[in-house]
């Protein structure tokens, strides 16, 4: 199992999952990616996640100093600077506009702000529900915008309602690990949706949004999915809430991290076993 704990550990999976995402959105509008897109997702991703975890154990292990930390750290830090190097090829073969880029570098910025160790900007790990809404809409405008390669006044009705059931999906994936996290971002003075809500809103956020996406499913014909399409739809709504079901219960690393990131993967697979 030591090769899954090294694909889990870094942030490989969770990478292959934002380019499953962005495939499916692709299926789904009949648009095409190309490799490049994909890599550029794959990679952006990548550096991205291993950049959020570098700057966490920097900013809550302070005992070491910086030398010594980028010491003991220089196999991520150089695995991070390939990434990074692979990641501007891509994009420079995208086709990609830097407008379209620039907002998922700022959501992405935005998000790892808390974790800065700059107390100026302390403030930031008190808006809880900002970082909970920023991570969704970063991985919202990341698999189901810019796969459209368009702006965003020229999305049709599809694209609007795949982009608004994407961000509802990654919201409450979201959720479950934010309250997954809940005691440990106590204890480091940050907030969260998990630690800003009640147990009992918590819950009704939940379900509220299961009920949205679960009802939205039926509008398929005025956006013109098939049955197929939708029935995976909602098999990837339904396993979302089972999800979250098991997650009340005390789980370990390998749910989270393979069966709860997974359930983008599965999304994307029973959508494109739909399209066959």
């Amino acid at each position: 199992m030591r090769w899954l704990q090294f694909i889990l550990s870094h942030s490989l999976f969770i990478a292959f999952c934002a380019v499953a995402m962005a495939f499916q959105t692709n299926l789904l509008t009949k648009g095409s990616g190309g490799v490049f897109l994909y890599g550029f997702l794959f990679f952006s991703t990548l550096c991205s996640y291993n950049f959020y975890w570098l700057l966490c154990r920097y900013t809550f292990n302070r005992i070491q100093s910086l030398p010594v930390f980028l010491t003991k750290e220089l196999p991520e830090i150089a695995g991070l600077i390939l990434s990074g190097t692979v990641l501007l090829i891509c994009y420079f073969y995208s086709g990609l506009k830097p407008v379209l880029v620039l907002p998922a570098m700022g959501l992405t910025i935005l998000y790892s702000m808390p974790l800065l160790p700059f107390r100026f900007l302390h403030f930031t790990r008190k808006a809880g529900i900002l970082k909970t809404t920023v991570l969704a809409a970063a991985w919202t405008y990341v698999t189901a915008f810019l796969p459209y390669q368009k702006a965003i006044g020229d999305l049709d009705s599809l694209e609007w309602f795949i982009l608004t059931r994407r961000f509802l999906f990654m919201l409450m994936l979201c959720i479950i690990f934010d309250s997954r996290d809940m005691a440990v971002d106590k204890i480091r003075g940050l907030r969260s949706l998990a630690t800003d809500l009640s147990p009992k809103t918590l819950r009704f956020l939940i379900w509220l949004i299961f009920i949205l996406l679960f009802g939205s499913n039926f509008l398929f014909r005025y956006f013109g999915l098939t049955l197929a399409e939708t029935i995976a739809l909602q098999i990837s709504t339904i396993a979302l809430l089972v999800a979250y079901y098991y997650s009340t219960r005390k789980q370990g690393y390998l749910f989270y991290y393979f069966f709860v990131d997974g359930l983008m993967l599965f999304s994307a697979l029973a959508t494109y076993l739909a399209t066959i």
